[in-house]
Parts: structure tokens; sequence; C-alpha cells
């Protein structure tokens, strides 16, 4: 199995919708594409609660059930639909793919 994580910082605005906005319609989004997928097994988005200055807004983390599903989810239409939403809104992106 793959574990896919990704950590966001959005901008402060973006798609004329404040950072917050952007948070919970990106959880939306990303959300909406469990059972779509083939090998995609897991997908949880949850957004930041402590507000610190360290903080991230976002966290992705989902389960392929291997290296080449999380290929497939990559380069999915259903994904790559929603990558251009995410990329304007993010000021920072952080991604860990591991093997679990």
């Amino acid at each position: 199995m793959i574990k896919h994580i990704v950590v966001w910082k959005f901008k402060d605005s973006a798609h004329g919708n404040d950072r917050a906005t952007n948070a919970r319609l990106t959880k939306e989004k990303l959300e909406s594409l469990r059972g779509r997928i083939p090998g995609l097994l897991a997908i949880e988005v949850g957004l930041d609660v402590s507000a610190t200055p360290t903080s991230a807004d976002a966290v992705l983390v989902s389960e392929f059930t291997d290296p080449a599903a999380l290929q497939t989810y990559q380069a999915h239409p259903l994904h790559l639909a929603i990558v251009p939403f995410v990329a304007e809104a993010a000021s920072e992106r952080r991604v860990v793919d591991y093997e679990a």
C-alpha cells in the first residue's frame, strides 16, 4: 500500500474567497473523488483547527493499492480537474509518499 500525504498553506485570498473557504472547498473537491478512481482505497482531508504560526491549513491523507494506482490517480481526469483550483489557492505545498 502507498500512503500519499499532502499539506497546504493557502493564500489569504484566491478565487474571490478567503483562506478558510478555499480550504473547505479543497476538502469537498478532493473527498468527492472517494470511490471514483481505481486503486484509491481511502481519502480524507483535514482542516487545521489550531491556527498557530507554524500550522498548515489542510492535509490530504490518501491510500492507494500500489505505486501504479497513485500514478493513475495523479493522471486521472477527475483529479486533474481539481489541480488548477488548489494550485491557484495554495501558497505552499508539501508531499510525502511512502509504503505502508
